[in-house]
């Protein structure tokens, strides 16, 4: 369900890294702002008054008693009907902000939405009623409102044949909090260990109260400690290993700060000796996409906990147990392609033995439909973190952006590089933010139009230039009010068959976001090229699917289906094929889960295998490029059942982070992108390159 994401820490095995349609919460359209949540001077509710369902007007639902737990004398049961409404009427001293809360029940299988309406305009579309454990288990559901000084109308209406939940009353009570903590002062490292450390920070301030701090490796959340605390022991490190480690202070409304700066504590060397090396392995069982290898254990004073099988420096396949086997069948392999393997043991101090000996052997032959990648070829290099490529009409160049320069060129087929503008407003954040995707308008001939998302002082932003073909020029906002963070800000754009532009955002480390659908983070974006919500979206908003982490690649297969790669946390990174509507499961699920009304990945994997950033689609083919996974995954697409076949890897460690993967226009070929000069990979500025694939 979920996606990063984000990049990891090139050292760290176990780490992984990296709003709106309400006026209440300050979303700006096109670079106007609209207006912000009322602070308690001009609320229109200063005290909570409760207002009883089922003395409110009803419209095909009914008053009932068959159930306990309600307040007043009864609740309100909707009928099962799209349509059905109870309309509330309350009063407001003087105009200004208010924060409604449904008391609500509903045992059923399935989400219940409904749109709240004030005065007769929907200020909330398909707002979220999920499942409570049975009809007598009362929930609330808050959100934020402007009133009109006097009487207003306030209407829930059921948006599914379902009908709404059971609903009990409305609590009208003054604005929700919407001021995030302040930034929490620069942290520092004390007690460090093999295996631990003691990270401190200065305290964060709010006009409530923080509540809680998270701890972040990269973009990996690893501890969180109370809002009264400015240090905290993080356990579980690894020796030897540097941590890239900020602080993110919560307020008990869940607004989160900008990250601290960061700190690097780096472990110390473990005294616990590590695992001797494994007996170099053994190849048998060699088929198209597989083999197995056998080695002799490794021994250690206080036991070996797992063996990993390792590309280079990627890890293939890991194996637990107590003790862990000594065999294992590696999957998803390239076929027709040579392999170099060798097993590294880990023991329960985190220590890593030497490397094996090393077997080398070469898959079977090929015989997938759709075609497999040949080796690629070095098309042009000098490049520093090209994050985002979008082709011209003519297919024979494209537009590449970096990510933290701002700067966009022009590269041709042939390899030909032009410098053609630099994004104004764009900023850093010393992680995943910078300028991310870009995109050329399909009537780009007569328009000359290109969109681009970037990160900015406010936020993220989604905007439109005008290249002529030689310079780009002009500058429109078409959408703000994505928050940013130092990880977790998306930034995928993609033009779809019915003519709209799709964007990819990500939670701001705020995972909170990925659920509230009147937020426009940790989503997939639907929007017109004039920056409005494209019609026909499942909330009469910008959403159009929700529940997601750091959704990167977007790419649409043939028969018009939308597909998405997106970086889990810490267990599983995935591909999901995005339906309107559908929620993704971020925070609740990650990867494969089983929660009512949460939508399943068609693919995915470990965390080291994967950190998935763009996709591409070749003869119904998925090819995904994968960060710390230091590889390229080939998903064939099963047309007749929306599923998947078997994934397999190609170039695992021999590249190094790969970042962007683009079809070539009107050609069976891909040009793929590395990432190595970023904050994980370590390489110096210019050492990305962009090759090219053909797929034969």
């Amino acid at each position: 369900m979920a996606a990063a994401g984000g990049p990891r820490h090139a050292r760290t095995a176990a780490v992984r890294a990296g709003g709106g349609v309400l006026a209440a919460a300050g979303l700006v359209l096109g670079g106007v702002a609209a207006p912000p949540a009322a602070t308690a001077a001009t609320a229109a509710i200063t005290a909570s008054t409760d207002y009883q369902a089922e003395n409110a007007q009803l419209a095909q639902a009914k008053t009932a008693t068959n159930h306990t737990g309600y307040t007043g004398t009864g609740f309100v049961d909707y009928t099962n009907t799209t349509g059905s409404a109870v309309e509330f009427t309350v009063s407001a001293t003087t105009a200004g902000s208010a924060s409604l809360t449904f008391r609500y029940a509903n045992a059923g299988a399935a989400n219940r939405p409904m749109d709240i309406a004030v005065n007769g305009k929907v200020v909330a579309a398909g707002v979220a009623f999920p499942p409570t454990a049975d009809w007598d288990t009362w929930a609330d559901k808050t959100l934020g409102v402007d009133l009109a000084a006097g009487t207003n109308r306030i209407r829930a209406t059921a948006t599914t044949a379902d009908g709404g939940p059971n609903l009990d009353r409305l609590r009208v009570g003054a604005a929700a909090d919407t001021t995030a903590p302040s930034r929490p002062g620069p942290p520092s490292c004390s007690a460090v260990g093999p295996n631990g450390l003691t990270l401190g920070w200065g305290a964060a301030t709010d006009d409530v109260g923080v509540t809680a701090y998270d701890l972040y490796e990269h973009g990996n959340k690893l501890a969180e400690a109370p809002g009264t605390a400015t240090s905290w022991q993080l356990t579980g490190l690894t020796p030897a290993t540097t941590y890239n480690l900020t602080v993110i202070a919560r307020d008990g409304s869940g607004n989160a700060s900008p990250a601290s700066v960061a700190v690097d504590c780096t472990t110390t060397a473990s005294t616990d000796p590590p695992p001797s090396a494994p007996g170099t392995p053994t190849v048998s069982a060699v088929t198209a996409t597989g083999a197995t290898l056998t080695w002799a254990a490794a021994t250690d004073d206080k036991g070996v906990v797992a063996y990993e099988i390792r590309s280079g420096s990627a890890v293939v396949k890991t194996v637990t147990g107590t003790p862990p086997a000594t065999t294992a069948t590696v999957t998803g392999l390239a076929c027709d392609a040579p392999f170099t393997l060798s097993v590294v043991a880990r023991d329960t101090a985190g220590s890593s033995s030497a490397p094996s000996g090393t077997v080398s052997f070469t898959t079977g032959a090929c015989s997938a439909d759709g075609g497999v990648p040949g080796s690629p070829t070095a098309l042009s290099t000098g490049w520093t973190i090209p994050w985002g490529i979008a082709w011209l009409p003519d297919g024979t160049s494209a537009l590449v952006t970096e990510r933290d320069s701002f700067k966009v060129s022009r590269l041709t087929t042939g390899g030909t590089r032009t410098a053609v503008g630099t994004v104004p407003n764009a900023v850093t954040t010393d992680g995943e933010g910078g300028l991310l995707g870009i995109v050329v308008d399909p009537g780009w001939s007569a328009n000359h139009y290109v969109y681009l998302m970037h990160t900015a002082a406010e936020g993220n932003r989604i905007v439109r230039m005008t290249y002529d073909g030689k310079t780009l020029s002009g500058y429109k906002v078409l959408l703000q009010g994505i928050k940013k963070n130092r990880y977790h800000n998306g930034g995928r754009l993609a033009f779809g068959p019915d003519g709209y532009l799709y964007a990819s955002t990500g939670d701001a480390q705020t995972s909170s976001l990925a659920q509230d659908k009147n937020s426009l983070n940790g989503k997939i974006l639907r929007l017109t090229t004039d920056g409005k919500p494209a019609p026909g979206n499942p909330f009469g908003t910008y959403v159009y699917s929700y529940g997601h982490r750091n959704p990167q690649g977007l790419a649409f297969d043939r028969d018009g289906r939308l597909w998405e790669a997106e970086f889990g946390d810490s267990k599983r990174d995935e591909l999901n094929l995005v339906k309107p509507g559908a929620n993704y499961g971020w925070p609740t699920c990650e990867g494969p889960c089983s929660v009512a009304g949460m939508t399943n990945p068609k693919a995915s994997w470990p965390v080291n295998e994967a950190s998935p950033s763009g996709i591409a689609i070749v003869r119904n083919v998925v090819y995904m490029a994968a960060l710390r996974g230091e590889r390229m995954w080939r998903i064939p697409i099963d047309g007749s059942t929306e599923n998947v076949g078997t994934p397999t890897s190609y170039y695992v460690g021999a590249y190094g982070r790969l970042r962007t993967v683009s079809k070539v226009p009107g050609a069976d070929r891909l040009w793929l992108t590395t990432t190595n000069a970023d904050n994980n990979g370590g390489a110096a500025d210019g050492a990305d390159k962009i090759f090219t694939v053909s797929i034969g």
